[in-house]
């Protein structure tokens, strides 16, 4: 197969779908690598039977394909996969995936990309789009190595069977520990709940409404947070009133929890709040304020490393949870090297994915017109790597907007950069 003249996007995913479909549109020649043999990404094999998304789905569908009306506010994971194989069937997508076909290396072949497969077969394409997600690879406490009892991430939580008659320990206040909590308190014989720090739990409604679509774009942050924490004031109360920390930063400066059903059940009596793992010894877990719990099943639902194991060490500079990449996108100083869907959505990344892929399908096409690659010539026009994982979706689609119109200037700015080389 011919493909040297094509982008690969690595991923089947909401991410990967989305930058396969602009490519198309612009007819930009692709082809999409799927180490599994479905699309969904992470909602096919990544989540547990019970899951529902926490943004609501307009803000979590694509603006151009709609979920249907009889979905809920929140869908199911089941409802969400059937979501994305409708989108990848009416519009042709399937017949571009590879399906069980894993990259394991992407290395630079001058201005081309030798791309390596699981089966050792490797080709050479103009560009490759990752697209392989960020809730995959698991980060664990360095103690669980240590602790004598079972130990899982919460990667790996299907089911509430795995809970159920069991003594649980649940660690992190995202919205994965949440569900994992609510689920023990449902079924486990008792579920304990450790917080290094104190989190902001949002409802998942309020007046009815998603949280979620309760902001506006032109409603400044600020202003947001202030509405938001009186909302919340109002409908829920302060964390102490659930013995629970208050949070050691502002809303939004980390990503928020939406949960209902954890204040519900710390108010029953079924979960039980404690502060950080100090130490373990056997199947006893030591808490920094000194008390001790034996459990039968630990679930560290601690979050994930931003990795991309197929590209060369280095190449991709990680700073925490943020990689460093020119316009949130490209690996600096390569061609046609796009990362995308790497940094956490303030809420459903749908309205961000469809513009994003349709401003990588310019870019590729004006790469083709460039010497020199492009995101050097955005560095030089002040396209600085975001300083946060956390992206804020308003503000994000109207610079995309503005990246739309930008070929002319990115054309002679790369022009004065050729001659004073």
């Amino acid at each position: 197969m011919e493909t040297e003249g094509r982008i690969l996007v690595i991923g089947a995913g909401p991410v990967g779908l989305g930058v396969a479909k602009a490519l198309g549109e612009a007819d930009v020649p692709y082809e999409v690598a799927e180490a599994t043999d479905h699309v969904g990404g992470n909602w096919a094999h990544g989540v547990y039977t019970t899951a529902h998304i926490i943004s609501s789905k307009r803000t979590t569908e694509y603006p151009d394909w709609p979920m249907p009306d009889e979905y809920p506010d929140f869908p199911s994971a089941d409802q969400m996969c059937r979501y994305y194989n409708a989108f990848a069937d009416a519009h042709g997508l399937r017949e571009h995936i590879r399906f069980e076909r894993p990259v394991t290396a992407v290395e630079p072949l001058g201005r081309r990309w030798r791309v390596t497969f699981g089966d050792g077969s490797e080709a050479e394409y103009k560009g490759v789009a990752v697209c392989n997600g960020h809730h995959w690879a698991r980060d664990l406490p360095d103690w669980t190595s240590e602790y004598g009892g079972a130990v899982i991430h919460s990667k790996d939580y299907k089911d509430p069977d795995q809970l159920r008659g069991k003594r649980v320990l649940v660690l992190g206040g995202g919205n994965s520990g949440c569900d994992v909590a609510a689920e023990a308190a449902r079924v486990g014989a008792s579920c304990d709940w450790s917080l290094r720090r104190g989190v902001w739990i949002l409802p998942k409604t309020i007046f009815g409404t998603p949280s979620v679509e309760l902001t506006r774009g032109f409603v400044p942050l600020f202003v947001q947070r202030l509405v938001l924490r009186l909302l919340l004031w109002i409908r829920v109360g302060p964390p102490s009133a659930y013995g629970l920390p208050r949070p050691d930063h502002r809303l939004f400066e980390a990503h928020p929890t939406v949960n209902d059903e954890i204040l519900h059940y710390l108010k029953h009596g079924r979960v039980t709040p404690r502060p950080g793992v100090a130490s373990v010894s056997g199947a006893s877990v030591t808490f920094t304020d000194g008390t001790v719990a034996e459990y039968d099943l630990v679930v560290c639902a601690t979050g994930y490393r931003v990795a991309f194991p197929f590209l060369p060490d280095g190449f991709v500079k990680i700073v925490g949870k943020c990689p460093e990449l020119v316009a949130a996108t490209f690996v600096p100083h390569h061609r046609n090297l796009f990362i995308v869907g790497a940094y956490q959505v303030r809420y459903g990344v749908g309205p961000l994915i469809r513009p994003i892929g349709r401003v990588l399908a310019r870019w590729v096409r004006l790469q083709d017109q460039l010497e020199l690659p492009l995101s050097k010539v955005l560095l030089r026009l002040g396209a600085k790597p975001p300083t946060s994982h956390l992206v804020e979706p308003h503000s994000s689609i109207r610079r995309l907007r503005w990246a739309m119109r930008m070929d002319p200037i990115v054309r002679w700015v790369e022009r004065r950069m050729r001659r004073r080389s």
